[in-house]
């Protein structure tokens, strides 16, 4: 599984590239805009390719999923800690509609707390060093004991996705690692090779 993360700020030719990655065989979008408005998000998804809608995954204006027919929504790891018991409430408000809700975390330890939780899969960064995030250091988590699916974040390009899988992930998801290439449609086009390869 490989999921691409969107740029925080817009970037040139944004839109055309992301058509251009589904076109590639991009399995998942997850649209993490958090200075867009509920309008700007409508805009931007509007501006997407319709096909390609049931690929796309919010992490903000929630609501949106349902009206442009989405893929589901994912919650940021500080959301969750917020909701505290409500958590499983507002997931099972998507998941009832057969909508697949994610969320993130920075401790492997903690994923098991959810586990009776209908999460189609968790989000756990840093693996290696980031690329979008010079300070973040990779802690190369080991996630084979853990009994539900884990996508690996943080340093992830084509040359070490045989690695991720090692450690147990289900897939990974990248930013830098495309956003940050001089040839973003190319790094993406490798990366679908080694995933379509390895997993």
């Amino acid at each position: 599984m490989l999921i691409l993360i969107t740029p925080e700020k817009d970037i040139a030719n944004e839109i055309e590239l992301l058509n251009s990655f589904f076109e590639a065989g991009l399995q998942i979008l997850h649209l993490r805009k958090p200075h867009k408005s509920y309008a700007q998000h409508m805009a931007y998804l509007s501006a997407i390719d319709e096909q390609y809608h049931s690929r796309i995954v919010l992490h903000y204006q929630h609501d949106l999923a349902e009206d442009f027919m989405l893929k589901g929504v994912h919650i940021q790891e500080q959301p969750r800690i917020d909701m505290g018991e409500d958590f499983g409430f507002y997931v099972a408000r998507f998941t009832t509609q057969g909508y697949d809700v994610s969320t993130s975390f920075h401790n492997p330890s903690e994923i098991m707390l959810y586990a009776q939780i209908p999460l189609i899969y968790n989000l756990l960064s840093p693996v290696f060093n980031a690329i979008s995030q010079p300070d973040m250091k990779g802690k190369t988590f080991d996630v084979r004991p853990i009994k539900v699916p884990v996508i690996g974040m943080g340093g992830i390009h084509a040359n070490n996705i045989e690695q991720v899988k090692s450690l147990g992930y289900v897939g990974v998801g990248v930013l830098g690692g495309v956003w940050n290439a001089c040839d973003p449609l190319n790094a993406m086009k490798e990366l679908i090779q080694a995933i379509n390869t390895t997993y």
